[in-house]
């Protein structure tokens, strides 16, 4: 067997230097978002009410439907989970602020709480699903790359959170809110609104780094992570990753977006491809507006099969 992928370095290969060992307040706005995070945790098994649930109001198939729903969410806050330490890593060897590692212990609490509400309540509706129902879905909710991005000296970290908070994390951002507003049944709506809570801070924190990092870039590092803002919405965003409806078309996401239809008649959380469309580009439009007012970079449109026009 080749050993030839154990060669490549990584950020694990470089020795810690943990001292002198640096706590002090240095983006007081992120150590704001620790003090915020730590006044508002919340458990899913407690604070959720759940008895307000009640599946049995429910039709079989409708259960189902929202069991999909919800098994996917937790798949995609799962990733968090791996991906929240990893960053963690990052921090802690490149020596970056002290404010960031300490509100990311939060920040992987918080993920976890994600999965967490996401797996019970597929359980309280009939039972949750560990994997997609057609494997060829896989490919489009398994992974962004952030992990490995994030060990890999030659990416930069500034490219990683532009990409993944300042982007992916904005967009699902706005479909919590969205679904807030939308969502009759009471447990369901509970859950994305505590989801939405913590996702405020998540993509703040997001931008308070960036603006915190400006002024050190050059003009190569600024550009490197304007493409990463595009590969991500790109080949992540528009693969699907988060809506069913944006996947490659098969047989396999006509049945996730059926699963996500039946779900959304019954108001148990789950949105369609008719409303979140709109959203969708909204976002994008938002976040070109953003990073161009902020940063001064041009995030160009894009197409996608399920658009007439460039979003």
């Amino acid at each position: 067997m080749s050993t030839a992928y154990l060669e490549v370095p990584t950020i694990l290969d470089r020795p810690e230097q943990r001292f002198p060992l640096d706590l002090g307040v240095r983006i007081p706005r992120i150590r704001d978002l620790l003090r915020n995070a730590t006044h508002n945790q919340w458990n899913p098994a407690t604070d959720v009410d759940w008895d307000a649930l009640r599946p049995e109001d429910y039709t079989e198939e409708q259960r189902l439907g929202a069991r999909y729903y919800w098994s996917r969410r937790a798949w995609s806050e799962y990733g968090a989970i791996s991906e929240s330490p990893t960053l963690q890593i990052r921090y802690c060897v490149g020596k970056f602020a002290p404010d960031m590692q300490l509100y990311f212990t939060l920040r992987s609490q918080e993920e976890s709480r994600h999965a967490e509400a996401c797996y019970r309540m597929a359980e309280k509706l009939g039972g949750y699903f560990e994997a997609p129902a057609k494997t060829e879905y896989q490919g489009a909710v398994a992974t962004h790359g952030v992990r490995r991005a994030a060990l890999d000296p030659d990416a930069s970290l500034e490219s990683t959170i532009a990409a993944l908070v300042c982007a992916a994390e904005e967009i699902a951002f706005d479909v919590f809110r969205h679904l807030v507003e939308i969502t009759p049944n009471p447990v369901a709506r509970q859950i994305c609104k505590f989801i939405m809570r913590d996702e405020v801070r998540h993509c703040a924190f997001g931008w308070h780094f960036i603006q915190s990092r400006l002024p050190h870039m050059t003009a190569d590092e600024i550009e490197n992570m304007r493409q990463a803002v595009i590969t991500m919405i790109e080949k992540v965003e528009l693969n699907g990753y988060h809506s069913a409806w944006l996947a490659p078309s098969s047989p396999s996401t006509e049945v996730e977006m059926a699963h996500d239809r039946l779900a959304w008649e019954a108001g148990l959380g789950a949105i369609v491809e008719e409303l979140e469309k709109p959203i969708f580009a909204a976002s994008l439009a938002r976040i070109r507006a953003e990073m161009k007012n902020a940063w001064g970079i041009d995030i160009p449109m894009f197409r996608h099969h399920k658009y007439d026009t460039e979003i």
